[in-house]
């Protein structure tokens, strides 16, 4: 019996040992592989392509950035140097969403840098916009895009430089300029609608959705050039491009807006540009009420009012001299187009390629 008992004993150690050593075996198996480091491209949250993966260039900690024109580098180093670490006395402008700043950079080509709030709603929105629009854009009346920069929350674009500022400034008289003539009007007017009209009829058509004379910038030779493409819209021609917000500037945007329609439509970026035309011509602001009977009302009701009483030579901004190239019939022609651009009836105005044949029978 005691032998068989011993049996049993070491009989069941040993059961218990094999099992021990089973389980270990077991653990060690299922312990987990140490992990293949992944690279900066794989990591999350980390930008490998900025072009194509634009929505994650807030994350972005090193300095990113791109170059339209190949005899151009830019650089966040490069540009922080050509504005003097952005120095207020370099600003020459107040963009959407950003202000604007002249410089030289090292290459001696003198640009327009703008510098995107990072606090602003939609300054992301804005900055990719411009890339997707402005940067394979090629017109003489479409400010040029050479490349943009970004670090961390900065976001820069970079434009050609425009010598004689923007259109408002002239207008207004904002700066000691001299008053602009009705031939230099009718002109950056041309233009304009040339510029619309290519971006009308390109085979996906952008609606820019701020056009107004602070967007639009003159060159040495008063060539009109349209800027500021933060609002712009790519759309479908079968299908306006749907938006819950209004976009625009009080006194530019179309009546339809009041009735809750918010769509970038081609027909909204005619309205403004009919407004444009009456501001060129008269000298005033959109924006500010004018006098009319006593009342005051906004600068499309008076232009209407004053247009129904064959008082196209009296609407003229009183600045021009009379006798600078002021012929009645073409005044009365201009002012008949802006009538045609601003009707309250969105379907009735004409497109923009219709608009540059009208503008092209008054003389310059």
């Amino acid at each position: 019996m005691d032998h068989a008992y011993q049996a049993l004993i070491a009989a069941a150690a040993s059961f218990f040992v094999v099992t021990l050593i089973f389980a270990v075996l077991v653990i060690l198996c299922r312990k987990p592989k140490k992990p293949t480091p992944t690279t900066s491209a794989q990591r999350p949250g980390r930008v490998h392509n900025p072009v194509n993966n634009m929505t994650e260039l807030s994350s972005v900690t090193a300095d990113e950035s791109a170059s339209f024109d190949p005899n151009l580098r830019i650089s966040m180093q490069e540009l922080r140097k050509a504005t003097k670490d952005f120095s207020t006395d370099l600003i020459i402008g107040d963009g959407s969403f950003g202000l604007v700043y002249k410089a030289q950079l090292s290459s001696g080509v003198t640009v327009a840098i703008k510098k995107l709030d990072p606090d602003a709603f939609q300054g992301f929105r804005e900055f990719r916009a411009e890339m997707e629009t402005l940067g394979k854009l090629r017109h003489p009346n479409i400010v040029k895009i050479l490349g943009w920069c970004v670090s961390g929350n900065d976001r820069l674009l970079i434009y050609e430089f425009v010598q004689k500022g923007s259109l408002d400034q002239w207008l207004q008289q904002e700066q000691d300029v001299p008053t602009l003539s009705w031939g230099t009007r009718v002109k950056i007017v041309k233009g304009v609608a040339k510029g619309l009209s290519f971006l009308h009829n390109l085979e996906k058509p952008i609606v820019h959705r701020d056009i107004k004379a602070s967007n639009v910038l003159i060159d040495s030779d008063f060539e009109a050039h349209i800027a500021d493409f933060g609002l712009a819209r790519r759309i479908d021609t079968s299908n306006s491009h749907v938006s819950t917000q209004f976009a625009g500037t009080m006194g530019y945007m179309p009546p339809e807006y009041k009735e809750g329609l918010t769509a970038a439509t081609l027909e909204a970026d005619v309205y403004s540009f009919g407004i444009l035309m009456f501001e060129i011509a008269t000298g005033k602001r959109p924006n500010l009420p004018t006098l009319l009977d006593g009342k005051e009302v906004g600068l499309v009701q008076w232009a209407r009012k004053m247009l129904a009483q064959n008082q196209h030579m009296e609407m003229v901004d009183a600045s021009m001299s009379r006798e600078d190239g002021l012929i009645e019939a073409h005044v009365k022609e201009y002012f008949e187009i802006a009538g045609m651009c601003t009707s309250e009836i969105r379907k009735e105005r004409p497109a923009m390629a219709k608009i540059v044949e009208l503008l092209d029978q008054i003389p310059v």
